[in-house]
């Protein structure tokens, strides 16, 4: 199953976008909005850099590198790991936007 966006309001006013996987767990929460017009034009600009955009490593040891070729979706919290169904409940977030 796809995942979906949600738009939310925000805690100071406007509005935010969460990411949400397949399963319901939170992939990314974005900046925030200050209109639900702005908002989307928002999710619009996330799909496009999602499937064109480069990865680039700004980990303490990827030194800025660009990811090249494909990449397999993590299977679990961590890489490599079964998840068996469990939601990851402290999972780090991204932003978006």
């Amino acid at each position: 199953m796809a995942g979906h966006f949600e738009l939310v309001d925000a805690p100071d006013g406007g509005y935010r976008v969460r990411m949400l996987d397949g399963s319901g767990s939170l992939m990314a929460i974005s900046v925030t909005f200050p209109t639900k017009r702005a908002a989307v034009a928002g999710v619009a600009m996330a799909r496009e850099i999602a499937g064109t955009g480069l990865i680039r490593d700004c980990s303490s040891n990827g030194a800025g590198a660009v990811i090249r070729g494909r990449i397999l979706p993590a299977t679990g919290p961590k890489e490599g790991t079964a998840s068996h169904g469990k939601r990851a409940s402290k999972a780090p977030r991204a932003a978006v936007g």
